[in-house]
């Protein structure tokens, strides 16, 4: 089961599988997050992630710049940076 979950740095925890199956649930989850002022995704704990989970970061980046907010993606796993290298986006992400 992938979702979102409070850490206790206040960061919010990004867990499961980013893929196809669960973007839809985890764009809208991480949305209405940030209008309650999360800004910062921790990824340490995702397992697969595919061209899918990609989309939810834009789309998350995208929600975020509307709001006049800044995201912030923390701990990548690295098969998510293998594939924005592939995509060349990776210099687009906001990864701390």
């Amino acid at each position: 089961m992938s979702g979102l979950t409070r850490a206790a740095d206040g960061r919010l925890a990004v867990t499961g599988d980013m893929t196809l199956e669960t973007a839809r649930a985890l764009l809208a989850e991480g949305t209405a997050a940030l209008t309650q002022g999360e800004t910062t995704f921790d990824l340490a704990a995702v397992g697969e992630i595919d061209s899918s989970g990609l989309a939810v970061l834009f789309g998350w980046l995208r929600a975020a710049r509307a709001q006049g907010m800044a995201l912030r993606i923390a701990n990548p796993p690295s098969n998510l940076l293998s594939l924005a290298e592939v995509y060349g986006v990776g210099e687009l992400l906001p990864l701390s």
